[in-house]
């Protein structure tokens, strides 16, 4: 059994508001707080809970009201007791997708992506004798494909960022790509700046590998949560986390980021990359959506594009097929100075032997015309964007949600602090969806709710109807003021 556990703190700060805005027993809405911590995997399965006598002290409530919503978690298969540990959290039932428990016809808006792409067998088709020849060797490459990587750097060439085969290396898709640089370059105690809200698994892969993250604020237009114009970076608070903290690196998402979909501006993009030279700070951008795009007024170049002699050298991309070809297909690229790719490689046989080599031959393939894939996507996407747009403005006027220009998801504004209890409300109706703290740190972002764009229309349009529903009964109850919990985003 793992040895983890959390700590009272920082159950509480988890916890937010976890308190009824309805009649209700409070140990049923602590126990259904916590349920949605361990089903997003804000709280990880195997984990250790604070004691009962703590956790009531710290939260000023009675030992057995928390006595009762632990019991409630113990026989709902949440958690089950170790003698001498208390209790330790699971997820019950099914084996978890996305970290939940998933069972029976549930419409899923937990993940963000696409239906895999109709080119993609005959593709596997096309490259099925090439394959026959790869046989012969050993498979194991911890640079990736020469096929690929070749097919890789000349896409970045073509658009405006010359880039050698030495340059790059191939992963088993971008999550892989995110561990091997955090735990290749990342030091305990090392700090890394990272945006708020941003891509939950990017925080766990960088908190593994020791960092200590310091977040810089990213705001969607349209939200409500900033005056218009106001919106994207805070540049100043950028600037102020590598002059302050001199980070070992940061991550980023500067095209369409998730959840927000803000692109970067291209002054930003260089003054990032400046500040980041002057510290001997390194850039991870993080480029899997930046070529989603349904109609954005700018066009940008890859992220490194954007320094100069001096300052390029500090930018470290990565790439993947997930979003845009099928998220099954996990095969993604670093693109990085010959040095680092080097150092990546080194480090790589302790974590895996290379990337599966049939799936870097079909996606070389795909790279070669890849312009089909691209048109295809930006068409799926905006009908998506103007349903799930068109239907929130029926059903929910008071709602404010951004238009996207690209990427898989629009960041919605509910206005109250109640997007947990929404996550759960949608459960009972077939909805899963995730809460928006899930994209924060230490419990932010209760006023907001990442909705995809990529699915059907018909998943759209059922899947914000069953949020109407839990609409219906968590507004019931008196809401707490928004602008009380302003400064959680």
């Amino acid at each position: 059994m793992s040895d983890a556990r959390i700590g009272t703190r920082a159950l509480i700060a988890l916890l937010g508001d976890w308190r009824p805005t309805a009649s209700g027993p409070s140990y049923l809405a602590l126990f259904d707080r916590i349920r949605l911590l361990v089903l997003d995997g804000r709280i990880a399965g195997d984990t250790r809970l604070p004691a009962e006598r703590d956790l009531a002290q710290s939260l000023g409530v009675s030992r057995t009201m928390v006595s009762a919503a632990y019991r409630e978690l113990r026989d709902a298969g949440y958690t089950h007791s170790v003698r001498g540990s208390g209790s330790v959290t699971r997820l019950p039932g099914r084996a978890p997708v996305g970290g939940q428990d998933v069972g029976g016809d549930f419409i899923d808006f937990t993940k963000a992506t696409l239906t895999a792409y109709p080119g993609l067998v005959a593709a596997t088709q096309r490259v099925m004798d090439d394959y026959a020849v790869e046989l012969g060797g050993t498979g194991i490459d911890p640079f990736g494909s020469l096929t690929l990587r070749e097919a890789v750097a000349a896409r970045y060439t073509a658009k405006g960022l010359p880039t050698s085969v030495e340059q790059v290396m191939i992963t088993i898709g971008a999550q892989h790509a995110i561990f091997l640089l955090a735990r290749t370059l990342l030091g305990r105690g090392d700090r890394a700046v990272v945006e708020l809200p941003s891509y939950p698994h990017a925080y766990e892969a960088l908190r593994a590998n020791g960092a200590r993250l310091v977040p810089v604020t990213v705001t969607a237009a349209g939200s409500g949560a900033a005056p218009d114009g106001l919106h994207g970076w805070d540049a100043a608070g950028l600037e102020q986390a590598f002059a302050r903290t001199s980070p070992a690196l940061a991550y980023l998402m500067p095209d369409f980021h998730n959840p927000t979909g803000e692109s970067m501006p291209a002054e930003l993009r260089a003054q990032v990359l400046r500040d980041a030279a002057r510290q001997g700070s390194l850039v991870i951008a993080d480029e899997t959506t930046s070529e989603l795009d349904i109609d954005r007024p700018q066009k940008y170049l890859p992220f490194a594009a954007y320094g100069d002699q001096g300052t390029a050298e500090s930018a470290i991309l990565i790439g993947s097929v997930a979003k845009t070809v099928w998220a099954g297909m996990r095969v993604g690229w670093i693109r990085a100075e010959p040095a680092i790719i080097r150092k990546l490689a080194g480090a790589r046989f302790a974590g895996d032997l290379g990337t599966p080599v049939l799936e870097q031959l079909v996606v070389a393939e795909l790279l070669r015309d890849f312009e089909p894939v691209l048109a295809l996507r930006s068409q799926q996407l905006a009908a998506g964007r103007d349903t799930v747009l068109r239907v929130l403005a029926s059903r929910f006027p008071e709602w404010q949600a951004p238009r996207v220009h690209g990427g898989l998801a629009t960041w919605v504004n509910l206005g109250a602090p109640v997007s947990s209890q929404l996550a759960l409300g949608a459960r009972s109706h077939g909805l899963l969806v995730t809460a928006g703290p899930r994209f924060g740190l230490d419990g932010a972002f209760e006023r907001f709710l990442r909705i995809p764009i990529g699915l059907a229309e018909t998943e759209l349009e059922r899947g914000i109807e069953a949020l109407a529903v839990a609409w219906g009964s968590v507004s019931q109850g008196p809401i707490p003021p928004a602008d009380l919990y302003a400064q959680v985003v």
